[in-house]
C-alpha cells in the first residue's frame, strides 16, 4: 500500500505538478463532500490524485523555470526524456498506462483516461456523473491554483499560445468560444448538484484537504 506522496517521488513528479494533482482532488474532494447525487468519491479523488501523471511528456519546461527549482530545468529536462523513451510521446496514453502500472481500481483508470479539454463535449453530453466532477475539478485548477471557470480557460489559451503546443480548442477564437461554451455548461450541470456554489470551490476552502490527500493510500 502506498500513499499519493509515495507514488510522486518514485515518479519523479515536479512539485509544481504534484501540487496541481493534489489540488485538483481537493476541489474534487469538496465537490463530493457537497454532492446531492451518489457518487464513488475514493474513485474521484484516486483519479485526480494522478491524472496528470505524465504530463512532464507534453510540458514546455523553460515557461516556468521557477517550477523547475531547486534541481533545475536541465534535471527536469533528462526526466521528461525518460518518461517519453517509456511511455512514448502521447501524454494521454502514458497517464492511462501509469494509472494501471502503479494500480488505481479500473473505475479510476476509466475517469483518467476520460478527463481533457477534448472529452468535454461528450462529457457534458453523459450522465456520467463521476466524469464530470473529475473533469470539473481539473477546469479550475490553474498552475498556481485554483481560478474561477473564465480565468482558468484564459489563462490557459494565453499559456498554450505563447508555446508551440497546439490546442485546437485554443488556437482559433471559433474553437475557444465552443471550449468556453461547452465548460460553461459542465459547470451549471455541476453545480447544479451541489449544495455550495463554484464561488465557493477557491483555495481557502480546499487548503484543509492538500497535505491530507498525500497521505491518501493507494489500495
Amino acid at each position: 500500500m502506498k500513499t499519493a506522496q509515495e507514488i510522486y517521488t518514485e515518479y519523479k513528479i515536479m512539485p509544481s505538478l504534484q501540487l496541481h494533482q493534489l489540488r485538483v482532488a481537493s476541489v474534487a474532494k469538496l465537490i463530493c463532500s457537497n454532492f446531492t447525487k451518489p457518487v464513488n468519491e475514493k474513485d474521484i479523488v484516486l483519479a485526480c490524485l494522478f491524472h496528470d501523471m505524465g504530463n512532464i511528456i507534453k510540458s514546455d519546461i523553460a515557461y516556468f523555470p521557477e517550477f523547475a527549482e531547486p534541481e533545475g530545468i536541465a534535471y527536469w529536462e533528462k526526466v521528461k526524456a525518460e518518461f517519453v523513451a517509456k511511455y512514448g510521446p502521447d501524454h494521454h496514453a502514458a497517464c492511462a498506462a501509469i494509472a494501471r502500472e502503479i494500480g488505481l481500481p479500473p473505475r479510476a483508470v476509466e475517469l483518467v483516461e476520460g478527463i481533457g479539454y477534448s472529452k468535454l463535449g461528450a462529457i457534458v453530453g453523459s450522465q456520467d456523473w463521476e466524469q464530470k466532477i473529475a473533469e470539473y475539478a481539473d477546469t479550475r485548477v490553474g498552475p498556481r491554483g485554483v481560478l474561477p471557470l473564465e480565468e482558468r480557460l484564459a489563462e490557459g489559451r494565453t499559456r498554450y499560445l505563447k508555446t508551440a503546443t497546439s490546442r485546437p480548442h485554443y488556437d482559433t477564437e471559433a474553437g475557444f468560444e465552443k471550449l468556453a461554451q461547452t465548460a460553461g455548461e459542465l459547470e451549471r450541470q455541476v453545480s447544479g448538484c451541489m449544495r455550495i456554489t463554484p464561488s465557493d470551490i477557491n483555495d481557502a476552502s480546499i487548503a484543509t484537504f492538500i497535505e491530507k490527500l498525500r497521505s491518501y493510500s493507494v489500495d
